[in-house]
């Protein structure tokens, strides 16, 4: 394969990359998962999650659980629906998993943030609060303090 092929290869396959990336932020609600994104794109699982790791630097799991877990942050924050409703609203399907992951990034339980997002953040704007509580991905969120 020629230098000019392999790059118009290597952009074809970024932009099929964007497209899963795109529709898992659209749509991360819904039940997605890896073999029906790479089915509708005409891959592999396998080949999708290898390249989807190599441009993004995480598998497409992990990429729509941080999605999913951003946007329970919000609804925590709100202060209007349980634990429970929010696992749900953004497409968990399991409480157990959802808080596992939650407490990965966010380095505290779903329950114990709703909690701390109740005492608010009082004065700053609602664009300062979601940059300033963005989850960490890959596990880099620090150990909560067991006083």
């Amino acid at each position: 394969m020629s230098t000019t092929s392999a790059q118009s290869q290597r952009l074809r396959d970024l932009a099929v990359l964007r497209r899963i990336r795109d529709r898992m932020d659209r749509e991360y609600t819904e039940p997605l998962n890896v073999e029906a994104l790479a089915r509708d794109e005409h891959m592999s699982a396998g080949h999708l999650s290898r390249e989807f790791k190599a441009a993004y630097g995480e598998s497409p799991y992990s990429y729509l659980m941080t999605r999913r877990i951003e946007r329970a942050m919000a609804l925590l924050r709100r202060g209007d629906l349980s634990v429970t409703e929010v696992c749900f609203a953004v497409g968990s399907s399991s409480l157990g998993t959802f808080s596992t992951r939650f407490t990965e990034l966010v380095g505290i339980p779903p329950s114990v943030y709703r909690k701390q997002a109740a005492d608010g953040l009082p004065g700053l704007p609602s664009c300062v609060v979601k940059q300033v509580t963005r989850p960490i991905r890959n596990r880099e969120a620090p150990p909560a303090n067991r006083d």
